[in-house]
């Protein structure tokens, strides 16, 4: 007969075995939910990215339209589609360096629209307003995938921390990660002023 140290002993072994399975298929699970969400900000990201052509060959058309504005997108959509980065490397740094590359397309696009209202001739251009639309929906597309994202890591980052699943997934290479921020200087208000005539 078995002594009642051993059978505790061995309960406590199968208690804790259990434990650390259920804790680890916890932290994967959670890590390719976040990796599933990356993909799908980066696949939004895409979308955008491969409309700017037709869109600068759109504007193009227009005779006399400014060629620095053209230039200013054309160079920030190829400096936004060089930044990768990688779901199982999402450190601050990269995301803040992917952050800043995608936005400042962000911003020579507004640009780009914002001078285009100057030209009548393209705001009645079928192909540039079904442009201008389909790159409406794919900002909005990338809000919710941004969202959606930080959601996961949210949740991923909760579980990693959380004790005692936190020393599973520091032994097992589990890591807080970093999702998006706000742009620096997004909290302040934008400062509209209208010309007086």
């Amino acid at each position: 007969m078995k002594s009642p140290g051993l059978l505790i002993a061995l309960g406590i072994i199968v208690i804790i075995l259990f434990w650390g399975c259920s804790g680890y298929n916890g932290l994967v699970s959670q890590d390719e939910n976040v990796k599933n969400k990356w993909n799908n900000v980066q696949s939004d990201y895409q979308r955008r990215a491969d409309l700017i052509p037709n869109l600068v060959n759109t504007v193009k058309g227009e005779a006399n339209f400014e060629k620095s504005t053209l230039e200013a997108v054309i160079q920030a959509r190829a400096s936004a589609t060089q930044v990768k980065v990688e779901a199982n490397d999402l450190t601050p740094e990269k995301m803040q360096q992917y952050q800043q590359a995608q936005g400042a397309l962000s911003q020579s696009l507004g640009r780009l629209l914002a001078v285009a209202e100057n030209y009548p001739n393209l705001q009645t251009n079928q192909a540039f307003q079904g442009l201008q639309a389909q790159l409406e929906g794919t900002e909005n597309r990338i809000k919710v995938s941004r969202n959606d994202f930080n959601a996961a890591i949210q949740d991923y980052n909760v579980r990693v921390r959380r004790f005692p699943v936190n020393i599973i997934a520091g032994m097992l290479g589990f890591h807080v990660k970093e999702g998006f921020q706000a742009e620096a200087g997004s909290e302040n208000a934008p400062k509209v002023e209208f010309d007086s005539k």
